[in-house]
């Protein structure tokens, strides 16, 4: 039923589109017969209006991989560069949730591992949104940085790096098989500011899958039976995508290998010193406006990604 739906509206658009073209037609029509200047004022304003949409619709033809419209979960690590790393973690989790804010997708942390004097080691989010996953897909890879430290004395240019995983959230039509022999569930005090406000119960989730030896933990809501549903749902977004990539090997006969988080393994650069630019390093597409990137205009890259892989596909 929510495919059938997803569907329906999205040919109720396209017909939409057609609706509104017709009648532009019809009043051209009339124009060309009284020479109406306002009439023609009109026509022009819808017109641009018509052609943002289609461009937009057309756009969307290209995100027709599976999945591509569900909700996706992204997770963030911490790579070389020490303290920088985890300060450039941070920072990327910031930009995420503001692209997601953006685009009034509902971004929520699951978890996240603070580091020890500043930023994240790591950081997992769920975003959810019409056609989230088939955005973030083009995020997944190595991200470097290179700034002047603020946690260096000296204040000298450092280079840092963090890894962007990012899965399609996989809904309850879609069965994965998660034994319970298989899980062992633990549960701990989530972190806290302290003082009054410390939860002195055990309501965070730890899952283990001992098969695959993937761990999530969840400790974002006060209920041990909330994060444990939210780990679940995480743990089978993430055998599914084991799955999808056990598939693809076997069809490329071809094994996915670990991307390390560091030096030549990057999909794209954010310079702040001694110039400021952004730039990807797959399609080629750079902005000058570091800054406006940073609070999350992803927009080009995340296009500009789509459009280099239709036209792989193509060629």
């Amino acid at each position: 039923m929510q495919e059938l739906s997803s569907l329906r509206e999205e040919v109720s658009l396209w017909r939409s589109i057609e609706h509104r073209a017709r009648d532009m037609i019809e009043l051209l029509e009339l124009a060309d017969s009284d020479a109406d200047g306002d009439l023609i004022g009109e026509i022009e304003r819808d017109g641009a209006a018509v052609e943002a949409e289609l461009e937009r619709l057309e756009f969307h033809l290209m995100l027709s991989r599976p999945h591509d419209r569900s909700d996706a979960i992204l997770a963030i690590h911490a790579g070389a560069g020490g303290t920088d790393s985890q300060d450039w973690a941070a920072m990327l989790l910031r930009m995420y949730l503001r692209w997601a804010e953006s685009h009034h997708f509902k971004a929520e942390l699951v978890d996240s591992l603070s580091g020890e004097e500043a930023g994240l080691k790591r950081a997992m989010v769920s975003v959810e949104g019409r056609y989230a996953y088939g955005y973030l897909r083009s995020e997944r890879g190595v991200h470097r940085l290179v700034r002047l430290s603020p946690f260096d004395a000296s204040h000298r240019r450092h280079t840092s790096f963090a890894l962007v995983e990012v899965w399609p959230d996989i809904q309850e039509e879609i069965t994965i098989d998660v034994r319970p022999e298989d899980v062992e569930i633990e549960t701990f005090a989530a972190s806290g500011p302290g003082g009054q406000h410390m939860q002195k119960n055990a309501t965070a989730v730890r899952v283990i899958h001992r098969p695959t030896e993937i761990v999530v933990s969840c400790q974002s809501e006060r209920s041990q039976t909330q994060n444990r549903d939210i780990a679940m749902k995480v743990l089978r977004a993430r055998l599914y995508e084991l799955e999808l990539e056990r598939q693809r090997a076997e069809r490329e006969e071809l094994k996915g290998e670990h991307v390390e988080a560091g030096w030549g393994n990057q999909i794209r650069s954010y310079v702040l010193h001694p110039y400021r630019m952004v730039k990807d390093l797959r399609t080629g597409h750079e902005v000058g406006n570091a800054d406006a990137v940073l609070d999350g205009n992803l927009d080009g890259f995340m296009e500009s990604y789509l459009r280099h892989v239709v036209g792989e596909a193509v060629e």
